[in-house]
């Protein structure tokens, strides 16, 4: 797939509330899957579009790590966070390209959210090995990615790397403006 990061400043439309006018609702597309008490992985979580109805859905014993290679994206989030009393459920790291820094979550993560950025990286195959090696043995990855801006056989391909990986297809749930993947960890 090609890939190119979405510039820091691109976070501010990507967190505002047009994208649910577009048809994109956080808490619809996320309730299915998460519950109260769940470790929630979050890489490329931009400005917390997702992140902050994760947090509100994980509850107070739950937690949402978070990664993102750009630090004003995740000092955003941070503040945003800060003011919906979300930011002790989250825990936002700055990670760097070659790897997210997520080696203390081996076998400890419940649900992962791949939500429109691995296109963005240079291979799928590293970042969905170390979304296993993170994940417990039956979590799902909710991997979606932006439909025309991803074409079916970049999709396709992303999947070989994540069944790679150690992880099932389970659904192809409908997300708008998404090509979509419900993924289970063997």
């Amino acid at each position: 797939m090609p890939h190119s990061v979405c510039p820091w400043w691109l976070g501010y439309f990507l967190a505002s509330p047009v994208r649910r006018w577009l048809g994109q609702r956080p808490e619809e597309i996320l309730r299915p899957y998460i519950r109260e008490g769940m470790t929630v992985l979050e890489p490329g979580p931009g400005m917390g579009f997702f992140t902050l109805p994760l947090a509100e859905l994980v509850g107070p014993t739950g937690r949402v790590i978070a990664v993102d290679i750009q630090p004003k994206m995740i000092a955003s989030l941070k503040s945003r966070a800060a003011k919906k009393n979300l930011l002790e459920r989250i825990d936002a790291r700055v990670t760097s390209t070659e790897t997210m820094g997520i080696s203390d979550l081996n076998g400890k993560v419940d649900f992962t959210l791949a939500f429109a950025m691995v296109h963005e990286l240079p291979g799928a195959s590293r970042f969905f090995a170390e979304v296993g090696r993170a994940c417990k043995p039956g979590a799902k990855v909710l991997l979606a990615e932006p439909r025309g801006h991803v074409k079916e056989p970049d999709f396709t391909a992303a999947l070989s790397s994540a069944a790679a990986a150690g992880f099932s297809l389970q659904d192809r749930p409908s997300v708008p403006k998404s090509l979509a993947a419900l993924l289970v960890k063997n």
